[in-house]
């Protein structure tokens, strides 16, 4: 009673599940979960037992491997537990094998590691035995003697250990008793033994119960009823010919197959004589498997064999005859391999895509290869095309690593069909084959290229701004961002300023646009550097070097250099009346600032006095009589000559030569001094004289008011002198009048003078002079030009003026002047010479040293004294100089 009491309390009891867990070397790790788990339930803490880290799981990717279909546990990558899965059955699981247990590795990546992790699957008694069936019926004849076995099929209890099957019970009677025996597995088995005579006419049938009890807490049974008929007189059981058979048949054996005959004799006669033949306690498993027959005891093959799943059969016979005697023997058959599975390859990781400046002997994929053959047939080597740049490398038992060999360019193959053969030892062998598409990412390890080595432009001048001038194209092998290219224009100097002045650059496109107008006159080419970089990090880059080229346009008409046209003067060339057919008149000189046929010349004769009597050069621009002059010939002759360029359209010039027809200059002189000016010309004059006089009044007055100031300056500066008591410092003036032209034109020394004013001193300008040079230049702002001895002394009749100095030093009056070629107005020379007589006291005063030169002296001389051996005065020295006025001495 206390027995029965304490088994109810302790099935009353929670079951308190416990989970061994135990490290094995080489990252085995092995823990026991009993069966029937709910969901989530905690299998271990990995991080715990292997010593390792949630980060590390993390950033190693962790996950569970297992060669099964399906995952039992999973892995909580967060907080590193194993967790139950899916419902664990042992008896689905493993059956009747123990231990039982599930086998998967936890891979980590980076760097690579293999954890093997076993789960033992406990069993739980949730199941009681089960007789395969419910009744059986035994006909015993009453001759039986004792001791005579009767063989009872066995209770099935899934679960092992001590839930499974334990012992056998039969109900009480007087005849019959229990005899438990066991196989070679462990299994057990009961049989019947006859322990009294039976008689029938006693009792001729009987109704026993047997039990079988399993060793579970709490413990289940199951029941079998057995009913015995008692027969008359059968009294010798059959006998098999041997208690032990044995075959060995090939797992590939065909359906239908013999696998083994066996045989069984008895001594009766007649119809106790005859023999049946079964499986006894046999499995599900045995039964799908094999078949025997009946009558003759073939044993054949009615299911497929799997030497990798079983690899021994353990049947048992039972040779009944009619009268219920039966006898047992063994049959063990043996399962020989035949490599009939070619080998699987698993891909644990693999890295897709791979940068192609990854280093050679990186890792590419992990592979699991197994076979399920044994020996020779389940021996595995893997291979890859040679020619490939990867290796594959056997890293443990069943796992290979596919790493590079050498160094990638993806430029050369962005992308590997890489073939994994994996071949088995077998004969004949069988092989496997696994494609991985390898794609290479891209690194930025090429510079842009440009199509060409360098560029040509051509570009018309006067172009509107922002024309194209020439788009540039590069390329660049790499991909993406890497092979984004942009364009930039590199500073350079063009004609001293910046190339960004000239040109633009469109960073897309690659376009070069001008900035501006080009003038093939100012520049006629040009070179810059464009710059081609991509979008990688870090950039890389390529220039090349374009050449612009600037072509011409006719946009420039001829000039005319010779003979020179001025509004003020009348140029003559004249001809004597005893010139001669072809007498050279003059030559029309002209260029065009253009380039090639725009810039080719010709000269045409527009107008003429008299078109009989000149002619000019086509091409040289040469005028020259046509024929003999004469007395008759007008003396005043007006050509008009057309100098026309050869451009498309064409532009042109006009020059108007005058020329006079006389032996002698003053018939010319006569002539050209009443020579009648045009209309237009007389107006221009009268407009330019107007505006000359208007701007002369202006500076008169401004000079007046200017005076005024500066005289009312120096009386206020005298006062104060005379109430500081005439002890004030005098700062040097240092008024920049003068400059050197001569040598190298620079001011190379510097003089400081000590300068004591008086009173007077305020009625003239303070000026400050070095000894003479042999040129002296005046920097005055009135614009007073320079003329050194040498230019003085080359005036004469024969120079030509075309241009004159119109400003004198403080002009008291203004002096028109009427110029005439070749013949020069008595006042115009005087004038001139007036004014370089002023010029030349300064630089003849300078060379006595320092001192005090009187403007007002000058300006007396500048306002038309004009008189031979005039007297040029300066202060503290005197220096006579006579100028001869109309010889231009002086």
């Amino acid at each position: 009673l206390r027995r029965r009491l304490r088994r109810l309390t302790m099935a009353r009891q929670p079951l308190v599940l416990c989970v061994f867990v135990m490290t094995v070397a080489r990252g085995q790790v092995r823990y026991s979960i009993p069966e029937e788990m709910t969901k989530g339930s905690l299998v271990g803490n990995i991080v715990q037992d292997l010593g390792l880290d949630v980060k590390r799981l993390k950033s190693g990717r962790a996950r569970i491997f297992t060669e099964d279909s399906r995952e039992y546990i999973g892995l909580n990558v967060d907080k590193g537990t194993l967790l139950v899965k899916e419902r664990i059955d042992r008896e689905e699981l493993c059956a009747q094998v123990s231990p039982c247990s599930l086998h998967f590795q936890i891979i980590l990546e980076n760097p690579m590691e293999l954890h093997r992790i076993d789960v033992e699957i406990l069993d739980i008694n949730d199941h009681a035995p089960v007789f395969l069936k419910k009744e059986i019926n035994f006909q015993i004849s009453e001759l039986a003697i004792p001791g005579a076995r009767y063989s009872i099929d066995s209770a099935k209890d899934p679960d092992v250990g001590l839930n499974s099957l334990q012992t056998y019970k039969l109900n009480p009677n007087d005849h019959f008793v229990l005899k438990t025996l066991s196989h070679t597995d462990g299994t057990k088995y009961v049989e019947m033994v006859l322990q009294t005579p039976l008689d029938r006419e006693k009792q001729e049938e009987y109704n026993l119960i047997l039990t079988a009890f399993d060793g579970g807490s709490p413990q289940k049974t199951g029941t079998l009823k057995i009913n015995i008929i008692v027969l008359d007189a059968n009294d010798n059981a059959p006998v098999f010919s041997q208690s032990v058979y044995t075959a060995l048949v090939a797992e590939n054996a065909s359906m239908g197959s013999l696998v083994l005959k066996v045989s069984a004799t008895d001594a009766d006669q007649g119809t106790n004589k005859e023999v049946s033949y079964s499986f006894s306690e046999s499995s599900d498993s045995i039964l799908d498997t094999f078949n025997i027959d009946l009558t003759n005891g073939d044993i054949t093959v009615i299911g497929p064999l799997d030497f990798e799943k079983s690899k021994k059969y353990e049947l048992n016979v039972v040779a009944t005859d009619i009268g219920g005697l039966t006898d047992t023997a063994k049959v063990m058959v043996e399962i020989t391999d035949v490599n009939d599975n070619a080998p699987v390859i698993n891909v644990i990781s693999f890295s897709n895509p791979l940068p192609e400046n990854s280093a050679p002997e990186t890792v590419i994929a992990m592979l699991n290869v197994k076979d399920l053959d044994s020996g020779k047939n389940g021996q595995v080597r893997c291979l890859i095309n040679p020619s490939l740049p990867f290796q594959i490398r056997q890293s443990s038992s069943n796992f290979y690593s596919l790493i590079t060999d050498q160094l990638l360019d993806r430029e050369k193959m962005s992308e590997y069909n890489i073939t994994i053969t994996a071949i088995d030892e077998g004969s004949p062998s069988f092989s496997t084959n696994k494609t991985l598409t390898l794609k290479i990412s891209d690194v930025n390890d090429n510079a842009p290229v440009f199509q060409r080595q360098s560029y040509t432009a051509y570009v018309m001048e006067n172009n509107s701004p922002g024309v194209s001038v020439l788009s540039v194209k590069a390329h660049d092998k790499d991909s993406g961002n890497n092979a984004r290219i942009s364009y930039f224009l590199e500073d350079v100097l063009v004609n001293g300023v910046s190339a960004s002045t000239f040109i633009s650059v469109n960073a897309e496109s690659g376009e070069i646009l001008a900035v501006r107008s080009f003038d093939y006159e100012q520049t006629k080419e040009f070179s810059i550097r464009v710059k081609a970089q991509d979008a990688g990090s870090p950039p890389l880059s390529s220039n090349v070097s374009v050449k612009i080229t600037i072509q011409d346009q006719n946009d420039n008409a001829p000039q005319v250099l010779y003979p020179v046209q001025s509004g003020a003067s009348v140029v003559a060339e004249i001809v004597p009346r005893s010139a001669d057919v072809g007498y050279l008149v003059t030559k029309v000189v002209a260029v065009d600032v253009d380039s090639g046929q725009n810039a080719w010349l010709s000269y045409k004769l527009q107008k003429a006095t008299d078109r009989a009597l000149f002619e000019v050069g086509l091409q040289n621009g040469e005028i020259r009589t046509v024929r003999q002059v004469t007395d008759k010939d007008a003396v005043k002759q007006r050509l008009t000559v057309v100098v026309e360029d050869n451009g498309q359209p064409s532009r042109s010039a006009t020059v108007n030569v005058n020329v006079a027809v006389a032996d002698s200059f003053p018939e010319v002189l006569s002539e050209f001094t009443d020579f009648t000016q045009d209309k237009d010309y007389n107006d221009n004059l009268t407009f330019y004289l107007v505006l000359a006089l208007a701007v002369v009044s202006f500076l008169f007055i401004v000079s007046i008011i200017a005076i005024l100031s500066v005289k009312c300056y120096r009386w206020r500066r005298e006062r104060m002198f005379y109430k500081s008591g005439a002890n004030l410092p005098v700062i040097p003036y240092y008024p920049p009048l003068y400059a050197d032209v001569g040598g190298t034109g620079t001011l190379q020394h510097v003089y400081n003078y000590e300068v004591c004013r008086t009173t007077d001193s305020r009625k003239s300008d303070l000026k400050y002079g070095r000894p003479c040079s042999e040129s002296i230049i005046s920097l005055d702002s009135s614009g007073t030009q320079t003329l050194t001895h040498a230019q003085r002394a080359k005036l004469n009749n024969e120079g030509s003026f075309d241009q004159v100095s119109s400003n004198l030093d403080y002009v008291g009056s203004l002096l028109f002047l009427r110029p005439k070629r070749r013949i020069f107005d008595a006042d115009f020379l005087m004038a001139n010479a007036a004014s370089r007589a002023v010029r030349l006291c300064h630089g003849r005063c300078a060379r006595a040293g320092p001192l005090f030169c009187s403007r007002g002296d000058d300006k007396g001389l500048a306002g038309g004294k004009y008189r031979s051996g005039s007297r040029f005065g300066c202060k503290e020295a005197e220096i006579w100089s006579s100028a001869d006025l109309y010889g231009g001495q002086s």
